[in-house]
């Protein structure tokens, strides 16, 4: 790989000073894997951390370790408000109304469980339709298996088509006076679709439809408003967006938030309790029973912190045009098919290489410094959907390089070479 100087100068896509200083920030950037430049293309399974986050984690043990809300004494009260100020910072990135609609969480997943459990459990009966679509992640199918089980409800997908898109026609007859809830994904994880999630909640909205929106794989890449989108609820995950891993937020709509029962009991989710009656908190603690992961909440505040000074439209536009040459080098290349050919895509690049399973793809390129993802994503269907038993796939953020790709392109060259 040439200098990182001369490769941006070459690049001319953001000034030498933001990339540079960019990825000097991700300590995990500088390292070598089997005696070559570590070349990270996994970061839809997970992103890596700037200094700063992994500091303010160690500075959090170092100086304020103790838990929140419940202690009087300095180290608490310290944390709590370390921790609480990361819930604001989070109310602003995303624009919610107020800091009780933006709820800890271990992550996505358990977002969408919460609102499967509380909100589903409670408004979704026996003949009614929750409606997903063909290209969730597991943990947005999963979930709401269990209610239409539990309920006698069916579960509904809306249809994509061939390029990975989805089918509003389809979907706009889809929504009837049987459907209390949709839930999709705002981007793919798996082939890295960007669903008009504003055009479809308004489409829901119309009939008086709450929606829930996966917004793991949007979050990092797009500015994103809640407000805005209008949805009910969105989910994402701090570990995707260059922050600390076991912690994301739910955002619901205040008035759906009251409404709905507690997802788990126990300590700060209650303002009193006797053997004969609990009396439940408010909003946010109702929703966040006993101790969180602490650290991790704050180190949530700082990865925010860290965005905010980053141009996000930048971001999006910088990060297109890396997919797009990578697209491009990899379509030319014999043997290989890409998986999900969306008008409108995110940072993901699936692909299969004709005769080649994904797994000996990936073991190869891991031989050559490239960690990528390898096997079905948590989207199954999406799989079966386009014949495929798995993809190896290559996500990028912002603080990939060009000169990557081409490394890419070569270590796919290999595997042929290798193994085709």
């Amino acid at each position: 790989m040439k200098p990182i100087e001369e490769i941006l100068e070459r690049e001319n896509k953001l000034s030498a000073y933001d990339l540079l200083g960019c990825r000097h920030h991700f300590p995990v950037l500088r390292q070598q894997v089997n005696g070559k430049p570590l070349v990270y293309f996994d970061n839809a399974a997970t992103s890596q951390k700037p200094q700063v986050v992994i500091d303010t984690i160690m500075r959090y043990y170092q100086e304020e370790n103790s838990n929140i809300h419940r202690g009087v004494h300095y180290l608490s009260e310290r944390a709590t408000r370390a921790y609480e100020a990361a819930r604001e910072k989070l109310q602003k990135f995303i624009n919610a109304a107020s800091y009780e609609e933006v709820i800890f969480v271990r992550g996505t997943t358990e977002a969408i469980n919460l609102v499967a459990s509380s909100y589903g459990r409670t408004n979704v009966k026996r003949g009614d339709e929750v409606l997903i679509s063909a290209l969730e992640h597991h943990s947005n199918i999963v979930p709401w298996q269990m209610v239409c089980e539990e309920k006698g409800a069916t579960l509904r997908v809306i249809p994509m088509n061939d390029k990975g898109e989805l089918q509003l026609d389809q979907y706009e007859k889809q929504l009837t006076n049987r459907t209390k809830i949709v839930a999709i994904t705002h981007v793919s994880n798996a082939i890295g679709t960007i669903n008009p999630i504003k055009e479809m909640i308004a489409m829901a909205r119309l009939r008086g439809i709450p929606v829930l929106v996966d917004g793991a794989q949007a979050v990092p890449h797009m500015k994103v408003d809640v407000q805005d989108l209008d949805c009910d609820f969105y989910a994402f995950s701090s570990h995707k967006m260059f922050g600390p891993t076991g912690v994301g937020i739910l955002y619901g709509k205040k008035s759906l938030l009251e409404a709905m029962p507690p997802y788990q009991g126990g300590g700060d989710m209650i303002k009193s309790v006797t053997f004969e009656k609990t009396i439940y908190n408010d909003l946010p603690n109702k929703f966040e029973a006993g101790t969180p992961s602490i650290a991790s909440g704050i180190g949530f505040g700082a990865a925010v912190d860290y965005l905010k000074n980053i141009d996000m439209q930048g971001v999006a536009t910088y990060e297109h045009e890396l997919l797009t040459y990578a697209t491009e080098q990899l379509s030319s290349i014999r043997g290989v098919r890409i998986i999900g050919t969306a008008n409108e895509k995110a940072a993901v690049l699936s692909f299969v290489i004709d005769g080649i399973h994904p797994h000996d793809i990936g073991t190869i390129l891991d031989d050559e410094g490239i960690a990528i993802r390898t096997g079905h994503h948590c989207a199954q269907p999406v799989m079966q959907r386009f014949g495929v038993p798995a993809t190896a796939r290559a996500s990028v953020a912002f603080y990939n390089l060009k000169d990557e790709v081409d490394v890419l392109v070569r270590g796919v060259h290999k595997v042929i070479e290798v193994l085709g």
